[in-house]
């Protein structure tokens, strides 16, 4: 590999990865099985759903016609000439100048027009029903497949499988999916200073630092719906080094942490050049962030990420996602959205920056922007209490109050706090650390 930094734009960086990016492989699994996976295929429906005219009421199927004297009269009284509960069927159409008793769900005769909910009339008792509101004549009644019918895409190649998205495919009738297959991804740290968990005591005594770098970004390809492989840590010795990196090659993809900047205890760059890496590019006009080297090996993707902690999510939430999402073949590669900065953000004209920001919903339906407070690249707290990353663009110098600019969203944390202050505003996400 090069010494010559490439430093592509955010842009044209993310560009060039996505390109070398494609869908690793389909597979059919159990719909049970399939959440959080891309879909392979356009999904249609085999059935008609609702597969039959229902009620959406306990009520009384009637015609409309029958309801007429109501305006006149103030009531009408009509003979119940039998009762369907969900799961069964009446014996025939319903004939002028009658009511059958139907539940919700239960399929209505023939002929009726509405139902009218129990609640507008006395119930039905004695074999007949007075019938006090006329509203419901040509109401209440879900009609066959007006939600789908056979052949009715449901769902489209590439979209996620979430909840409400099985509940569709399990409508359709459809016991299995074709998705993309889920990307098994090796992450590698590198630094002799550091240590891992089973070693604490050496960071306890100040000797070491602790890897946190492996662990977090193995949630985080977890999140983007990857199957991290640790890999553990290698030391600033080429031979270490490749030996560790040949040991994730039977993955789809390498991610690294530190080894990638311009120090000469750097070994990964070199390695990486030894073992005949495809070098794509190095180091992009990003802040924090900016050593990144992006690479093909095997015809693999391969990602060396800086080792600062907060450096390496962050450029995993601007490079690494998209990219593992479109490795499991996910159309939706993004997701961004806008927010109200709500203190001046300075920035470098040169550089596409991020910074970690909380956000309070407001009632307009903008979400407030506040910065976590010190931004430096070894501050992971700044992370912990982020709810999204504000995009900063390149050229930009300065974002004053109230500008509208874009953020990559963190999501809810696990332990998120849902308050409401008296300003109307409901913060989601995590509560800001005390000083």
């Amino acid at each position: 590999m090069s010494d010559a930094a490439d430093w592509l734009s955010y842009a044209e960086a993310l560009a060039c990865m996505l390109e070398r990016c494609g869908r690793l492989g389909v597979q059919r699994i159990p719909l049970d099985d399939s959440l959080g996976f891309a879909l392979a295929e356009e999904i249609r429906s085999r059935v008609d759903h609702p597969p039959w005219d229902n009620s959406a009421m306990d009520g009384f199927a009637v015609r409309a016609e029958d309801l007429d004297a109501i305006t006149t009269e103030g009531s009408v009284r009509l003979p119940v000439s039998e009762e369907v509960p969900a799961g069964a069927f009446p014996e025939g159409p319903l004939r002028p100048g009658a009511a059958v008793k139907v539940t919700t769900g239960a399929p209505v005769p023939d002929g009726a027009t509405g139902v009218v909910r129990v609640e507008h009339t006395d119930g039905g008792a004695g074999g007949e029903v007075e019938i006090r509101e006329a509203s419901d004549a040509n109401r209440n009644i879900r009609r066959r497949g007006e939600d789908v019918t056979v052949g009715t895409p449901v769902m489209s190649e590439g979209a996620e499988v979430t909840p409400a998205a099985i509940g569709i495919l399990a409508l359709a009738g459809h016991a299995s999916v074709a998705v993309g297959r889920r990307p098994r991804i090796a992450v590698l740290a590198t630094g002799d200073e550091l240590v891992d968990l089973d070693e604490i005591e050496e960071a306890v005594a100040g000797r070491k630092v602790m890897n946190s770098n492996s662990h977090a970004l193995a949630a985080l390809l977890r999140t983007a719906g990857a199957e991290p492989v640790l890999l553990g840590i290698a030391r600033d010795d080429r031979d270490d080094t490749a030996a560790k990196i040949r040991s994730g090659l039977d993955c789809d993809g390498i991610v690294t942490t530190a080894g990638v900047s311009v120090g000469e205890h750097d070994q990964v760059k070199q390695v990486l050049a030894e073992m005949g890496m495809e070098r794509i590019f190095w180091r992009a006009k990003i802040r924090p962030g900016s050593p990144i080297a992006f690479g093909i090996m095997l015809g693999k993707p391969f990602w060396a990420l800086p080792g600062n902690p907060v450096s390496a999510m962050v450029t995993f939430e601007a490079f690494l996602r998209p990219a593992i999402r479109k490795l499991a073949g996910h159309a939706r590669l993004h997701v961004r959205e806008s927010a109200r900065v709500q203190e001046p953000v300075v920035s470098k004209a040169d550089l596409t920056h991020f910074f970690r920001v909380r956000l309070e919903h407001s009632p307009d339906g903008l979400s407030d922007a506040y910065l976590t407070g010190p931004q430096g690249s070894g501050i992971l707290s700044s992370m912990t209490a982020a709810d999204a990353l504000l995009i900063v663009p390149e050229g930009v110098e300065k974002l004053e109050l109230g500008t509208v600019a874009e953020t990559i969203p963190l999501g809810p944390p696990p332990n998120a706090t849902l308050d409401v202050g008296s300003g109307g505003k409901t913060r989601i996400g995590r509560e800001r650390p005390s000083p």
